[in-house]
């Protein structure tokens, strides 16, 4: 059984996707994937239970793909072109379907730890990737090749540990960069008492109270943090603004922080 809060993203990335009808058929195809959603609650189950981390299950990677398709559709509407349209090989589409492709497997490596788990996430993630763009792209070798690169590309880059070049895949690392709110952090704290190496993560990300994604005003996309205390900064500037300042999509950001009542910090 899936989650309210799973449900109500898939809800919400459904009604961003309604012009793309290959995306809609994409994601439709995944939610109902019956292993996937193992993996991912399984994912889960690692991440908090045994190692003590904040969720990385089907929540975050859902919440991940609802923040890079609307990043996606601001530029979109922007006249911004993602890299595959714009080196003449793809579709916006195109760009669209990896991202959300990247985004609900990106965490799969956390099946088998949190060291190199974006290696473990593309060893992991390709074969669902492969069976995913056979079933919406079966007579187009073309779209399945760029598409997959672009996905790989995108999860083994999405902690600024490797050079990444796309733009597609520099949305990526910003959208993880996003879900970091005290919604993450609820389970951690509730179950794992005992101090351990990470808990800066899960006492910051619970000072977060809202994280919006909104049409920019200097630059096309300006997100604003939220938070209830000093602590909250730490994951702004060690997660967020770190995974921003290495993305190839970094000239399309503005960025704001602030504790409630005070004037937020303006990052970029």
């Amino acid at each position: 059984m899936k989650s309210v809060k799973e449900l109500s993203v898939e809800s919400k990335i459904i009604k961003r996707l309604h012009d793309n009808p290959n995306c809609l058929k994409l994601v439709h195809y995944l939610f109902e994937d019956e292993e996937l959603q193992e993996m991912q609650d399984y994912a889960n189950n690692v991440s908090i239970k045994r190692l003590g981390y904040n969720d990385h299950g089907p929540v975050h990677m859902r919440q991940v793909a609802a923040n890079a398709i609307k990043m996606l559709n601001i530029l979109h509407d922007s006249g911004i072109k993602m890299s595959l349209e714009a080196e003449e090989i793809g579709t916006f589409e195109d760009s669209m379907c990896a991202v959300i492709l990247a985004g609900l497997m990106h965490d799969l490596g956390m099946m088998i730890g949190r060291q190199g788990h974006e290696e473990m996430s593309v060893i992991l993630a390709k074969p669902l990737i492969e069976r995913a763009l056979m079933h919406v792209f079966p007579h187009d070798l073309h779209k399945r090749v760029i598409i997959r690169s672009i996905v790989i590309e995108s999860i083994i880059g999405h902690m600024s540990s490797r050079k990444i070049h796309s733009t597609e895949a520099g949305i990526i690392l910003i959208a993880d960069g996003c879900d970091m709110t005290k919604g993450r952090a609820r389970i951690p704290l509730t179950i794992n008492t005992t101090p351990r190496v990470g808990d800066i993560h899960k006492y910051s990300a619970n000072a977060i109270n809202r994280i919006r994604i909104l049409r920019g005003e200097r630059r096309p996309i300006k997100i604003v943090v939220e938070m209830t205390a000093d602590v909250g900064f730490f994951q702004v500037e060690e997660v967020l603004f770190t995974k921003i300042d290495a993305s190839p999509a970094k000239k399309y950001v503005e960025l704001y922080a602030g504790v409630d009542g005070q004037d937020p910090k303006c990052y970029l």
